[in-house]
């Protein structure tokens, strides 16, 4: 099998299956627990536990049932919000499940406590960054509980991993995303899932905030990066 596989759901939601060898896995995100439970099964794993990004239904409303049904523990940044957490988790947090590292980097903006999970490189595969609602492929997600600031804090932290870092996103938004991108740059080109760091740098319009052809945009004369960035966000919100 691929060592990450796409569950598809609700039309646009990604969850992911990892597999972290020696026939263990882990599932990254649960709105439906269904897809991932045939999953498991298909590729005969023992599903260890399942990492949830952030508390919304769509990405945490399966983990309790999916730990029912698999005997799977429930990792997330939010025990309040998520039913069934086990282990709750913050930022430089790492986990260990078999032959795979995963560190917790913490992205508050579209949630207060969203985080991103990120794969260690091991033997010549590229690292891996799911990332919820956080950044998708050429976007970001709304801002729900935090400030633009903050936001644009946690994405630029993701730009910040190595240039070859493979981008798992929780949702499919790539056609929207590159539609509004065109506006300010028309040589945008969206990659299929997953995206790479170095390509979100280069066509990700929310991470070019600080580029001068970008800032052109703002209503506001020499705009920093982060008002830049609240204004497109705020376009973005009702493209």
């Amino acid at each position: 099998m691929n060592k990450v596989i796409t569950i598809e759901a609700f039309g646009d939601n990604y969850f992911y299956l990892l597999d972290c060898g020696a026939g263990s896995a882990v599932a990254i995100d649960c709105g439906d627990c269904s897809g991932i439970i045939k999953a498991v099964k298909a590729h005969d794993l023992q599903l260890e536990a399942v990492l949830i990004t952030h508390h919304h239904y769509d990405h945490s409303a399966g983990a309790k049932k999916l730990k029912k049904k698999t005997g799977c523990s429930v990792i997330s940044p939010d025990s309040k919000r998520i039913p069934g957490t086990d282990r709750v988790i913050s930022g430089g947090d790492a986990l260990e499940f078999a032959n795979e590292t995963i560190r917790v980097i913490a992205t508050p903006g579209h949630t207060a406590t969203s985080v991103c999970y990120y794969i260690e490189p091991r033997d010549g595969e590229p690292p891996m960054l799911f990332t919820g609602d956080t950044m998708f492929i050429g976007g970001c997600g709304r801002i729900s509980e935090c400030s633009a600031e903050t936001m644009y804090k946690s994405l630029t932290s993701l730009a910040e991993l190595p240039e070859d870092t493979l981008v798992y996103p929780g949702h499919d938004y790539t056609d929207e995303n590159w539609r509004f991108a065109k506006l300010f740059d028309p040589d945008t080109e969206p990659p299929s899932t997953p995206s790479t760091i170095s390509y979100e740098k280069q066509s990700n319009i929310f991470l070019r905030s600080d580029e001068p052809e970008i800032k052109e945009i703002s209503s506001k004369p020499n705009a920093s990066a982060d008002e830049v960035f609240r204004e497109l966000r705020a376009r973005k919100d009702k493209f």
